[in-house]
């Protein structure tokens, strides 16, 4: 998958500027698509050149004057296709996990030490994504937003991130307490 279509994805829901679309990206998009702001913006650029996206510009009393970008039909069009194809199955890339499998050669304090590091990480989304479920429902149930929510792409992807790093947070604690048990 292409940044561009984690991109579109995102303008499905209305128009932001870069700097929102970076925040979105860190705070809901990043639990199964992350980018630098740099990246973003250069996408922004070619996608505009490409008619995928337009945009226009805001001026604001006391700050600078800032772009705000739509997507444009082609854009609206381009997303159709996108879920209209078969996505190619995901795989883990994960640094830490190659640490882990080597950790009989290497240094099982300081993979044990980066697993914990890990576990912070994953308590911290954690925390966030339920934070940005929480404001997305905006007082209904579980089952309310479900049934009638109007970001229902959104909130499923949060509870995708949710589940993720509950996951990540139980195998975290298992592979703590292994090392720790064997050395």
């Amino acid at each position: 998958m292409a940044l561009r279509n984690a991109i579109m994805a995102t303008l499905a829901d209305g128009e932001s500027s870069g700097y929102d679309l970076s925040k979105r990206f860190d705070v809901g998009v990043a639990n199964f698509w992350s980018a630098t702001r740099q990246q973003l913006y250069r996408e922004l650029e070619k996608m505009e050149a490409e008619g995928l996206i337009a945009a226009r510009v805001v001026e604001q009393p006391r700050r600078p004057t800032k772009r705000v970008f739509s997507l444009t039909d082609a854009g609206r069009q381009a997303v159709v296709d996108f879920t209209r194809h078969d996505p190619r199955p995901s795989a883990i890339r994960d640094e830490l996990l190659v640490q882990v499998e080597a950790v009989t050669l290497g240094d099982a304090q300081c993979v044990r030490s980066n697993i914990l590091a890990k576990r912070a990480s994953a308590e911290a989304k954690l925390a966030a994504y339920e934070q940005t479920l929480e404001r997305l429902r905006s007082g209904k149930t579980e089952e309310e937003y479900l049934a009638s929510g109007p970001r229902i792409g959104s909130y499923l992807t949060l509870l995708r991130g949710i589940y993720f790093e509950q996951e990540n947070l139980r195998w975290c604690d298992l592979a703590a307490e292994v090392l720790a048990s064997r050395s």
